[in-house]
């Protein structure tokens, strides 16, 4: 019997269901850099981590907002149209998960930035700190290594 079909997949309006759902939720790093890139009007990016996290690197253009301050400063830090991108460190962490439930209470259009500050800089995008903005080489099993997007 094989392990994958085990339980079956689900039918069709099943799935479409769960992914579309799941986009609405979530992004990927490689679509947030886009709309950077690109000065996307609209979309907003905010660091969930400590001070000490954001000082060691973040996501060039993100606005530092620690998950314990959303409740209290959001609202004079983001637009309310805004549609809002949380990030914390990686997949291991839940933070940016923690951190999209606090803008979901006050009423924000909120999605997590999937694979977190760990994946934005394993792919080589530009990571900012006090000493100006970089990027690393990129791990060849996170992204392509010709720079070219992965077409996904």
């Amino acid at each position: 019997m094989s392990a994958v079909t085990a339980v079956p997949a689900a039918d069709k309006a099943a799935a479409l269901a769960h992914f579309t759902a799941r986009l609405a939720f979530e992004t990927d790093v490689s679509d947030v850099a886009a709309d950077l890139a690109d000065k996307a009007e609209g979309v907003v990016v905010i660091d969930s981590r400590s001070l000490e996290s954001w000082n060691q690197g973040h996501v060039e253009g993100a606005i530092h907002l620690p998950t314990r301050e959303i409740a209290a400063t959001a609202e004079g830090l983001v637009p309310r149209e805004a549609t809002v991108v949380v990030y914390c460190w990686g997949p291991g962490c839940n933070g940016g998960t923690k951190a999209a439930l606090e803008f979901a209470r006050l009423g924000y259009r909120v999605k997590e930035m999937i694979g977190g500050f760990e994946y934005w800089a394993r792919e080589g995008f530009p990571v900012e700190t006090a000493s100006g903005v970089a990027r690393r080489s990129i791990d060849p099993l996170t992204a392509p290594v010709s720079g070219v997007a992965c077409a996904c």
